[in-house]
């Protein structure tokens, strides 16, 4: 029996390592075309590779943030960065969200939740509809970081998930905070585009 057992154990372990083998270059690459497909969506057009160019900066509270940036003739057109809020009903939310040369929102693209089906999860879409006070894109956050209704700002939160909104907005805020002062108070090492495709997820 200790025999069989051995025996079925090594077979085992031996089709595990073989099938991990022959998935895991299919499943980067489609883990880094899924990011690469994001960035295009959340920051203008560009003529880079901004995966590769890819650095890391500090946010306040110590969390390593990653910048793409976007540039076309040389010169910068946006930054797509990717955030994350540990606040979400259901756990952790990232996010990467685009600004613009004059760090406006462009866009936005939900790379993780597992927020409740038809509550939390509407936020891939809900904030960046025109009705009444949802959409986030284009907003200047150089007035004033977002904010709920129910915390005393202007943006509705996502019906009966107002903790899920909560998190969405701290992602959003704290990824403008590190894109106002990329410029000036931080700097990083460029990232190779393998190693930037991957750490998304």
């Amino acid at each position: 029996m200790f025999v069989s057992l051995t025996a079925i154990c090594a077979v085992a372990a031996a089709s595990l390592a073989t099938v991990n083998e022959l998935t895991s270059a299919p499943i980067a690459a489609m883990k880094k075309q899924k990011l690469e497909n994001a960035i295009k969506i959340v920051v203008p057009a560009f003529d880079n590779s901004p995966t590769e160019e890819a650095y890391f900066v500090a946010s306040a509270n110590g969390d390593s943030i990653k910048i793409y940036p976007a540039t076309k003739d040389g010169k910068l057109v946006g930054n797509a960065i990717e955030s994350s809020s540990m606040l979400g009903y259901s756990g952790e939310i990232k996010i990467i969200i685009g600004f613009d040369v004059e760090g406006k929102i462009v866009d936005y693209a939900v790379l993780q939740h597992a927020e409740t089906p038809g509550l939390g999860d509407k936020m891939q879409a809900w904030f960046r509809s025109d009705k009444n006070n949802q959409n986030i894109l284009g907003r200047d956050l150089s007035t004033g970081l977002l904010k709920l209704n129910k915390d005393g700002g202007d943006v509705d939160a996502i019906t009966a998930a107002t903790i899920s909104s909560r998190a969405f907005i701290e992602a959003v805020n704290k990824a403008y905070l590190v894109q106002s002062g990329s410029s000036d108070a931080f700097s990083g090492a460029t990232v190779d585009a393998d190693s930037a495709a991957t750490s998304a997820y």
